[in-house]
């Protein structure tokens, strides 16, 4: 999985300089030169939706030990950074999360299942968001506009009802069938992770009956990140010298995030994302040289936010590790009994 993943960033890599010098490299660049700091400004606009994100997430998480808002923030940008730069097919941000959540003293069941109910209600927002682009799409339709609309409309289709059976799902005790199959399979090597994973199944269903914070994320914190999302998006052609309005900024943001997820075993959606700026951007309107240095202008935000991100999680995990030798108690000697002492003890007893 580790090399496929290497090869999918070097085949996205080939495509992303083959797009930009096949239409007109020397535009794409003046493009980007002529925004100059603007695009600075715009990637680290990418840390208001993380705002929010860190918000919703933290909403799912109950307990003593829930993380103040600052780690979740560390949360937030470290599982980004590794799911959008890393050959990890998008879940690997995932693991990591876990890993610092039990760090900070989460229960696992809690860690498990804040996760898991995150990652469900930001599929369904995102599948919501890409609905609204699409009708944009056919309100607005050429006939390249339409087989574009067409395409993606199809695509959620098709998604739909693999997202109701994994909602489904959930509410069936997934974890603690599956543990119990494979400790039969085991001989009753695995019954210590049984009642574990009857926990999360519980702490799922938990969280998804508090119906007010389910809502509340669905309806109000995704919607918030999308549009913050569509900010940079909207950022970036205004000092990319090609304005457009709100609404089309959350189109082309909530498009290119599908057809993102859909290649999500590409790292950063190298090559991916580019073709998808070009094809979004033609249907609204855009140059294609503008529409890649508008993918030029995400991939500053990369450079800016994630990388940082990665380097961040290294220090958090190397500090760990140093730390974990020291925490371990130390054996303490006895020292055997003789004389007077043997004595003594056997008196009292």
């Amino acid at each position: 999985m580790k090399h496929l993943g290497r090869l999918a960033a070097l085949t996205g890599l080939l495509v992303s300089l083959w797009l930009v010098w096949h239409d007109n490299p020397i535009a794409v660049l003046g493009a980007l030169r002529a925004a100059g700091a603007g695009l600075l400004l715009a990637a680290l606009a990418h840390v208001l939706p993380m705002i929010a994100n860190a918000c919703d997430w933290r909403s799912l998480i109950r307990g003593p030990r829930r993380p103040g808002f600052w780690r979740m923030m560390q949360l937030v940008w470290v599982r980004e950074s590794v799911n959008s730069m890393l050959p990890v097919a998008r879940v690997g941000g995932e693991v990591v999360g876990f890993r610092m959540l039990r760090r900070w003293g989460v229960r696992p069941a809690m860690a498990v299942g804040s996760i898991i109910v995150d990652m469900q209600l930001t599929v369904i927002s995102q599948l919501l968001f890409t609905m609204v682009g699409i009708g944009f799409l056919f309100a607005h339709a050429h006939s390249d506009t339409l087989r574009l609309a067409g395409q993606l409309a199809w695509g959620v289709v098709v998604m739909t009802p693999a997202l109701v059976l994994f909602a489904l799902v959930q509410h069936a005790s997934p974890f603690e069938r599956i543990t119990r199959i494979l400790n039969r399979m085991t001989s009753g090597k695995l019954a210590a992770l049984v009642g574990q994973s009857a926990q999360i199944d519980k702490t799922i269903r938990l969280i998804w009956r508090r119906r007010a914070v389910v809502l509340r994320y669905l309806f109000f914190w995704q919607p918030l990140q999308c549009f913050l999302t569509s900010l940079e998006i909207w950022l970036a052609l205004y000092f990319l010298g090609a304005p457009v309005t709100l609404v089309e900024a959350v189109v082309i943001e909530s498009l290119i995030q599908a057809i993102s997820s859909a290649a999500f075993f590409v790292p950063g959606g190298l090559g991916v994302q580019e073709g998808g700026f070009i094809l979004i951007g033609g249907a609204l309107g855009l140059d294609p040289s503008l529409c890649l240095a508008l993918a030029g202008a995400r991939r500053i935000r990369d450079l800016l936010i994630f990388v940082p991100g990665l380097i961040a999680w290294q220090f958090s995990e190397s500090s760990k590790r140093e730390i974990e030798p020291q925490q371990k108690p130390q054996p303490v000697a006895r020292a055997p009994l003789s004389g007077q002492g043997a004595a003594g003890e056997i008196n009292r007893r």
